[in-house]
């Protein structure tokens, strides 16, 4: 039997959407001089823990926020003195002049962060206002009333064997129940999956459209650290048919964050992201920063972009949807945290209202018209043809949003569609095969001590959190016909072929995830289910 637990909200993911609107919804009811309840549950270890973006951080939102930032003491300390946008070619690299790149590629009054210290700043925050903050709680189950409307979520069971039976040190998770939930678990959220079937949410929207970004941070020689400086690349090493595009950000310290996006569209099931986030730092343009440098920490995340053609509705009887969760990032300016605390704040705002209204478990209207009338919804609207731009090839693309950007100012009468990622790879002989270099151990490392660097831990003895809907397809589809993707798409080395007598068979080393949730987009066959495992596992990530 589980124990219980009542909140006027429940907010699911301490990143900066969910922890945004429970500092908003605690404003609101000091400004009336009444009181809301706010738990919110963060899966990760530490508010933090599984946080990582590039991140170059526009401080609108926050500065609605929290005006006084910069006097509260926010980590966000280094303000962009320099844009670079340079396209690659093999060997060398032409920087674009500032003058024609659209608005969204400008960074002027915007700060290179590290979004993990962001977020356990807005933690301390959010708990010094009174909201009851519970890292180390992955909620994996929502709840739901007679009604049918959403009434919380429960935690997951601690200690429970492979098979799914209690262990010796076996706890029950707990149900968190309240009048409204917000969902706010980043992008591909396991529980904001489950609602958008449920609700039909994606109904007359597209589908989501993907990349993954593979991060690492350096500490580099003084000579070579231009601090505020951000650089960003397109065109090598992807071929101009394939989306991706590389990023350079000079924090304080000496450190500097790098980074490569691979779209998640991709065709050639050979294709690596890791190793084309290797590759990418051997050329010259890219080495010159880190060369003489050491490598302190690694990761890699889904990033949600196809913008508001592909966002779902955003609420549904009892709760809402908030920030990547919902899709909110922007691609083209290559941000999401700014989309993110905006998302929650008017999320908290619609709730707030409501629970005043006293109402209880509706939907909350209030919110999307929110958004619609915000400055959030005409930048995300702006630039909302900027992946379907890409997805025609490097040159044109740039070209077709260069003209749609400094022409039209994102105001064309028309809006380009997406389609969802695991439908675009080719079988594997139609594809050239990738030769990648073996890494130097210098400036490419490999998988496996990449993910040491990520902190990255699950306790063996549970169920796997990486679920096969039919354990024969890896091999009768995905080995057959795409040469088993799921080995190269995986920046942790979790999915390997081993060949044995009787066959090959697909091994999956779950305690090696850093919890990006590629597997579970870009499956050709959508068999993977990524669920979470027990609370407080996976990466721990260092302010990254």
């Amino acid at each position: 039997m589980r124990e219980s637990m009542e909140f006027d909200v429940l907010i699911v993911g301490g990143g900066p959407a969910g922890l945004a609107a429970a500092i908003r919804l605690k404003q609101l009811a000091q400004d009336k001089g009444t009181d809301v309840s706010v738990c919110l549950i963060e899966k990760g270890a530490e508010i933090g823990a599984h946080i990582l973006s590039g991140a170059v951080m526009d401080p609108r939102a926050l500065s609605e926020l929290i005006p006084d930032w910069q006097e509260q003491g926010a980590p966000i300390k280094t303000a962009v003195t320099e844009d670079r946008v340079i396209f690659l070619s093999e060997t060398g690299g032409r920087q674009i002049p500032n003058a024609l790149l659209p608005d969204s590629f400008h960074n002027d009054g915007n700060y290179i962060v590290r979004l993990g210290n962001v977020a356990k700043w807005l933690g301390e925050q959010a708990e010094a206002l009174g909201v009851e903050v519970y890292p180390g709680f992955a909620g994996a189950e929502v709840l739901f009333d007679e009604a049918g409307a959403v009434k919380g979520v429960a935690t997951g069971d601690m200690g429970l064997t492979r098979e799914g039976e209690p262990g010796p040190n076996y706890q029950p998770g707990m149900e968190l129940h309240a009048k409204y939930t917000l969902f706010a678990e980043g992008c591909r959220g396991h529980l904001g999956k489950q609602l958008e079937a449920k609700y039909k949410l994606r109904e007359g929207v597209d589908p989501q459209t993907y990349g993954i970004g593979i991060k690492e941070l350096w500490e580099v020689p003084a000579e070579r650290h231009v601090p505020g400086l951000v650089v960003h690349t397109a065109g090598w090493p992807m071929d101009s048919a394939t989306y991706g595009g590389g990023f350079v950000y000079h924090l304080e310290d000496n450190l500097v964050s790098i980074g490569f996006v691979v779209g998640l569209n991709y065709t050639n099931p050979h294709l690596s992201p890791f190793e084309e986030m290797q590759r990418y730092k051997t050329h010259p343009e890219i080495r010159k920063y880190i060369e003489g440098g050491k490598r302190l920490a690694y990761g890699a995340r889904a990033i949600a972009a196809g913008g508001l053609q592909s966002q779902p509705k955003l609420v549904f009887p009892g709760g809402a949807l908030i920030g990547d969760d919902a899709g909110f990032l922007n691609a083209a300016r290559i941000k999401g945290s700014h989309a993110a605390i905006k998302s929650g704040m008017l999320a908290a705002e619609a709730a707030f209202d409501a629970l005043g209204a006293e109402r209880s478990r509706d939907e909350l209207a209030a919110f999307p018209e929110a958004f619609r009338t915000s400055w959030l919804h005409a930048e995300l609207h702006k630039t909302r043809n900027f992946k379907p731009y890409m997805k025609k090839g490097l040159w044109m693309g740039s070209l077709l949003f260069g003209i749609d950007q400094n022409l039209f100012g994102g105001k064309v009468p028309w809006t380009l569609h997406n389609s969802a990622d695991h439908t675009a790879l080719k079988p594997a002989a139609e594809c050239e095969k990738i030769a990648y270099p073996k890494p130097d151990g210098v400036l490419t490392f490999d998988r496996l001590s990449s993910v040491f660097l990520s902190n990255t831990n699950h306790e063996e003895e549970q169920p796997c959190h990486l679920q096969l809907k039919d354990a024969g397809v890896p091999i009768s589809v995905n080995l057959a016909q795409h040469d088993a993707p799921e080995q190269r798409y995986c920046p942790a080395g979790v999915y390997e072929i081993v060949q044995e007598e009787a066959g090959p068979r697909l091994q999956i080393n779950a305690q090696n995830c850093v919890h990006c949730k590629t597997c579970d987009i870009k499956d050709p066959t959508q068999n993977i289910n990524w669920v979470v495992p027990q609370g407080g596992e996976g990466p721990i990530y260092q302010g990254m």
